[in-house]
């Protein structure tokens, strides 16, 4: 009897959560943040973002104060990266993205891709971790620095993501164009280190932050292979060119085989949505990455060294969404 009992109410709790995940996917309001390829960062600061959000609502169901009010869900898809993320915000299908500061730049100004189709409306809400425009090679590829790629095969990366932007500006510094190489595919970065580690292509270009477990495999696998130079006139004219670039150093350690500093450019990776989006929902989703910081810093190694004071400003170009402003001021940030 004792057992049956258990059993009717197990059931029943069971019954009771169904109806209560029910009630709350009924009355909850979904929302998209774009990222980039499965093994990236953006995949997984987007994710961070949800599960920060999901966090504070827990909390809110519980009666805490750092709780949202309303219920949102959110699912932060793996996308093509920066410019695709940017374009879907300005149709109106995500509303929210991850992207590279310098797209983030052309967009709202019209330049570059972005000229003649200028998205005013891009808001944004923070910036994150910073991001070195690398380039892999491997190792029997005998690649040293950019001039070595003549006559490589190079992925330069899948049309509409960062990474394929940032190759072109920095070909575009160097004078060449896609004949400076033996061939170029157009993998994206979930499929660019099997190719390298198979030997179907030389190198890679890759704006990500570090350290990274692609990059990882890329340096443990049959390719053995490292991130190059990039330095030199053509490189420092890129960075003064632009207030979105900086020189950046990958420092030697930080992956298997890698004995030396690696010199380069980047970018910042930022939170973008746009105008349209509610001021409410931009609020919360600032809220709940702000009041759940420790968290989300330990979500990957990139995060470790944020700062709040410099996500407010560092990077952005776009205006701050009003829901961002909102939640700073409150806080005491700005």
């Amino acid at each position: 009897m004792k057992k049956t009992i258990t059993s009717l109410s197990s059931a029943l709790l069971i019954l009771f959560a169904s109806l209560s995940l029910t009630t709350v996917a009924k009355s909850a309001e979904f929302f998209t943040i774009g990222t980039g390829g499965p093994t990236g960062v953006y995949f997984q600061t987007g994710n961070a973002i949800c599960k920060m959000l999901h966090k504070s609502a827990i909390s809110a169901e519980h009666g805490r104060k750092k709780g949202t009010a309303k219920a949102y869900r959110c699912t932060a898809p793996s996308t093509g990266g920066s410019n695709y993320n940017i374009g879907q915000i300005a149709a109106g299908e995500f509303q929210f993205g991850v992207a590279q500061s310098d797209w983030q730049y052309h967009a709202v100004n019209g330049s570059s891709k972005w000229e003649g189709k200028q998205f005013s409306n891009l808001r944004a809400v923070f910036s994150v971790h910073n991001e070195p425009f690398q380039i892999w090679a491997r190792k029997k590829a005998r690649i040293k620095d950019f001039a070595d790629l003549e006559g490589k095969v190079v992925n330069i990366g899948n049309p509409g993501s960062g990474q394929r932007g940032t190759m072109e500006e920095l070909m575009k510094a160097m004078g060449v164009d896609n004949s400076f190489f033996k061939s170029t595919t157009e993998l994206t970065s979930s499929e660019q280190v099997k190719a390298l580690c198979d030997g179907k292509i030389d190198a890679f270009g890759y704006s990500v932050g570090f350290p990274n477990g692609a990059m990882e495999q890329a340096a443990t696998c049959g390719a053995k292979a490292s991130p190059i130079n990039l330095t030199g006139s053509e490189v420092q004219g890129l960075i003064d060119g632009a207030d979105y670039y900086a020189q950046a150093v990958i420092p030697k350690g930080t992956y298997t085989g890698q004995k030396k500093d690696a010199t380069t450019f980047g970018v910042k990776a930022t939170v973008v949505t746009s105008a349209d989006v509610s001021e409410e929902l931009v609020y919360l989703v600032t809220k709940a990455v702000m009041e759940n910081f420790d968290d989300f810093k330990k979500q990957h190694p990139a995060f470790g060294f944020l700062e709040k004071k410099n996500m407010i400003k560092d990077g952005l170009s776009a205006p701050l969404h009003p829901g961002a402003i909102k939640y700073y001021k409150e806080a005491g940030l700005m």
